[in-house]
């Protein structure tokens, strides 16, 4: 049964953040404003991302349980999107108990009242991809995060499973997400939002040399780049659908920085030219010099044909749209 109604209320945790924020718009534009809004501004411009946008309420994360009490059937589905997604954050005992321990609370509160869970995962979950970047449920044990964030993740993953409850709620791994809203997040903002400056200003762009130049040439690392607006999509689909498990989020498809890096000077109408720099010491060991999302499974469930298009923007169109109707306008999404 489709929770797309205003009928109930559809809790998102981090509504001001990046992809809460997007999913704000999406459920907007389909004419949902019954949501309550959950997140913690701090001194950021966060806010400026909820403009424009509609909802029943907003709360501080920190009063979000009391806030619950009493309303277990005055809702239809939970989006946490809430974290500290910082994969250089060193406090160990922050991350668990923001990433961890606040969504075990959470997870229990739905689960007890039969409420539909959708929470972000990760990717950094599967470390150097190695182990491969596929969603198997049995493999979630064996998975080896590079940092403390990852592991703070693919912890709440394992209690589930241990809990036995996947298969009642939707764990989504994210990919490397880029797309307007991200302009709060500092240097955990994509790379598209961190190279447009200098490359629009000065006409170049700065990528980190190979860690692994027996893999890899220098800007031939990999990552699965998704743009936000499908990310969006494709996470409020589990709101129409009964479907639960773990999933990938992404495009499929590795993309080169390289390749990253042309498809912004072509958005900006400029040649390319690319240099190549040092990685800081701080990263290598904790950087991922590959990832691509195995799809299949989310096809599968979702009865889409392998090869089927589910994203509607490939990296060309994804950063042209985002560089030319948000970045250089100063506007949000």
């Amino acid at each position: 049964m489709s929770k797309l109604s205003n009928d109930k209320m559809i809790v998102v945790t981090g509504a001001a953040g990046f992809i809460g924020s997007g999913v704000v718009r999406y459920l907007n534009d389909k004419g949902i404003t019954n949501l309550l809004l959950v997140d913690d501004l701090k001194q950021t411009e966060k806010w400026k991302n909820l403009l424009n946008k509609k909802s029943a309420d907003f709360i501080s994360k920190h009063d979000l349980f009391r806030h619950l009490q009493g309303k277990e059937d005055e809702i239809a589905a939970i989006i946490h999107l809430g974290a500290c997604s910082d994969t250089l954050e060193a406090d160990g005992s922050y991350l668990m108990e923001n990433n961890y321990r606040y969504s075990l609370r959470l997870a229990e509160y739905a689960l007890n009242h039969d409420i539909r869970f959708i929470y972000a995962s990760s990717a950094a979950t599967y470390g150097n991809g190695l182990l491969g970047f596929k969603d198997e449920e049995n493999a979630i044990e064996h998975l080896k995060p590079l940092n403390l964030y990852g592991f703070s993740k693919y912890y709440f993953d394992l209690w589930l499973k241990q809990q036995g409850v996947l298969g009642q709620v939707v764990g989504l791994k994210y990919f490397n997400v880029y797309g307007p809203n991200e302009n709060h997040k500092g240097r955990m903002a994509s790379m598209v939002y961190k190279m447009l400056p200098i490359a629009r200003d000065v006409g170049v762009i700065k990528l980190f040399k190979s860690s692994e130049p027996d893999r890899f040439p220098d800007g031939g690392q990999c990552r699965d780049f998704i743009y936000v607006k499908d990310v969006v999509r494709l996470t409020c689909d589990f709101l129409e659908n009964k479907i639960a498990g773990i999933f990938n989020i992404g495009s499929g498809k590795a993309t080169t920085w390289n390749e990253l890096a042309h498809a912004l000077f072509k958005a900006l109408d400029k040649h390319p030219q690319i240099e190549y720099m040092d990685m800081p010491k701080e990263l290598i060991g904790q950087y991922q010099n590959y990832t691509k999302a195995e799809m299949d499974k989310y096809l599968k469930q979702h009865k889409l044909a392998v090869g089927h298009p589910f994203c509607q923007y490939s990296v060309d169109d994804g950063v042209s749209d985002y560089v030319r109707n948000y970045l250089l306008k100063d506007e949000r999404w």
